[in-house]
């Protein structure tokens, strides 16, 4: 969607210049004749033509999103319409392409569609619970409060996730930086000190003319190299858009020793606080099952959880139902259970989200912990044949000269 350069006249006879953000020469026109403005001309506006995003660009911020729905819940509580608040947050929105997303939803509505009718195309930009969440509180006549369930939903969601990445974060920076000075070694420092060596007469060393070879060998093979991760890279994208080869990869995590019970809590936790929330909506179990298991971060889980809809049908409790699933373990099933006899459901689905959440938490903060060593213990055996490679060699040369 792009900008558009306006020159306007007012009836006062005063000419003005101004920049706009408008699907088309059409509705940007409209948009200011509607405020009482002559449109003198028209046209693209070159100077904020945005670049276009990469496949694996995240185009909406969860901080954004979250802001968004705070300022509507905010203006719906004061009493403005549900398009008048949708209008004005889109006048001062920044993220450009959340602004696109709104002002399409605002000709929706201005159409005659309802809430969650108008954000259903967009569905892939936000998520299948927040669609359901609006169409819960048109229901239920009570949009602002559920919103305000769905920005606590979201909160703690955006929060498990910048955990994780935070965690990752300083490993992986060491890990980078481990692998910068071997690449400054091998491709700088080494073939001068082999230069410089081989004016002596004498034989490099054992560790030296190793590195050596290997900076050689990869100087030689980096076009391959170049080449080929450029291959991994397109087989990746194809990948994401076959759901057989995702649900085989998903699968595959599980197998992995210490990620599987972090990955399977992850999707317990996700699982309970979207039907948590869902059900405070005033959605049916039966229709909250069949949209909670999306929010699941896994394929080959949500496969496992496509029956479950159909369980529930059949007179089964959802202890029951997710009993067969073969995955929920004992704790959570427990309980649900007693959520389920004591009519407390929803309150029971956040205490066992709530369990699990502190558990991976834990996990992730022990697996920081074990990292950490192990990827400094790397550095040190880095460094330590970095040394041996620079220095050895001038030992050497001290010992040839005498």
């Amino acid at each position: 969607m792009p900008h558009f350069f306006c020159r306007l006249a007012t009836e006062e006879g005063r000419t003005l210049s101004q920049s706009f953000f408008a699907p088309s020469h059409k509705e940007c026109r409209a948009h200011f004749e509607a405020e009482g403005f002559c449109v003198l001309s028209i046209k693209k506006d070159w100077k904020r033509i945005s670049t276009p995003s990469f496949p694996f660009e995240r185009k909406i911020k969860d901080k954004d999103f979250i802001m968004f729905n705070q300022e509507f819940v905010a203006l719906i509580k004061a009493g403005y319409p549900i398009l008048k608040s949708i209008e004005i947050i889109v006048a001062r929105i920044k993220n450009v392409h959340l602004k696109e997303i709104l002002m399409k939803v605002e000709n929706e509505i201005r159409a005659g569609k309802s809430l969650s009718e108008a954000f259903a195309p967009h569905e892939k930009n936000f998520s299948t619970v927040y669609i359901a969440a609006l169409m819960a509180g048109e229901r239920s006549g009570n949009l602002a409060n559920t919103i305000s369930r769905f920005i606590d939903y979201a909160k703690v969601i955006s929060k498990t996730k910048s955990r994780i990445r935070s965690a990752l974060t300083y490993p992986t920076l060491l890990l980078v930086f481990s692998f910068l000075l071997l690449a400054v070694l091998i491709n700088f420092i080494l073939p001068r000190f082999s230069a410089f060596y081989a004016d002596f007469e004498a034989q490099l060393p054992g560790i030296t003319r190793g590195l050596i070879a290997f900076s050689l060998a990869m100087r030689g093979q980096l076009p391959l190299l170049i080449v080929f991760i450029f291959l991994l890279f397109l087989i990746y994208f194809q990948i994401r858009k076959r759901e057989k080869t995702l649900v085989l990869l998903d699968r595959f995590k599980l197998k992995i020793p210490y990620g599987r019970s972090i990955w399977l809590e992850s999707g317990i936790s996700l699982f309970c606080r979207t039907l948590s929330l869902l059900l405070g909506g005033g959605i049916s179990l039966l229709s909250a099952v069949g949209i909670a298991r999306q929010a699941v971060p896994n394929k080959f889980l949500i496969q496992r959880l496509k029956r479950l809809p159909e369980h529930i049908k059949n007179g089964e409790s959802l202890s029951e139902s997710l009993t067969k699933s073969g995955f929920f373990p004992l704790l959570a099933l427990d309980m649900i259970r007693i959520g389920e006899t004591s009519a407390n459901l929803e309150g029971m689905l956040i205490d066992v989200a709530d369990v699990y959440d502190e558990r991976i938490q834990r996990k992730i903060d022990t697996f920081v912990t074990l990292v950490e060593p192990i990827i400094i213990i790397f550095m040190g055996l880095i460094v330590a044949v970095m040394l041996l490679s620079v220095y050895l060699p001038i030992f050497n040369i001290i010992s040839v000269t005498r």
